[in-house]
């Protein structure tokens, strides 16, 4: 099993996924709470965002790279829920058939939500090195493209466009709180 180690994803490279992406993912709006807790506080509405989470971003920003021919035999990738929801809504939207897989504890929302989107969802186990394993086994004997959850400079790049929109839209931000899960939102 390979293990990949995460670049420094450059500027430009989010910038060329924003592009990519810009007809695509909603652009979330910036709403300030701040006369409402006695502070500056202003979030990101991810949870707008196309498939409920910023996820949509990077994983719609590495399947736009597979070539078509290879995107069209099917892509796969393995998540406990916002991932494969995003996988699954980029694969039907480009006309692709997605497998995902998810674990035995999965949120049943989640998992719903896949089938919804046209993934077959597959359960296994209950931590992501056991989904990861079986993502594998089912690409290699399917002939599947793995879309990685976060660990690619392209999905990476494609969820930098969450930061690239605060910036813009904010220019003199100078702290930004990242709530972390897997961490994919805070990868660089």
């Amino acid at each position: 099993m390979e293990k990949r180690m995460s670049l420094l994803i450059s500027p430009e490279a989010i910038e060329m996924a924003a592009e990519r992406i810009r007809n695509i993912v909603v652009r979330t709006p910036l709403v300030d709470l701040s006369r409402h807790v006695g502070a500056r506080l202003v979030l990101k509405c991810e949870n707008l965002q196309l498939a409920g989470a910023f996820k949509i971003r990077g994983a719609y920003n590495f399947i736009l790279q597979i070539p078509e021919k290879q995107r069209s035999r099917g892509l796969i990738t393995y998540s406990s829920g916002n991932h494969a929801q995003a996988v699954a809504y980029a694969a039907r939207d480009l006309g692709a058939p997605a497998v995902v897989v998810m674990p035995t504890t999965a949120s049943r929302v989640k998992v719903n939500a896949s089938r919804c989107y046209g993934a077959e969802v597959i359960m296994e186990g209950t931590t992501s090195l056991e989904r990861q394993m079986r993502a594998e086994m089912e690409a290699d004997a399917r002939g599947l493209t793995m879309v990685p959850p976060f660990d690619h400079p392209n999905v990476i790049a494609g969820q930098g466009t969450v930061g690239l929109e605060i910036l813009q839209d904010m220019p003199n931000t100078d702290t930004v709180y990242v709530p972390i899960g897997g961490g994919g939102l805070v990868a660089h």
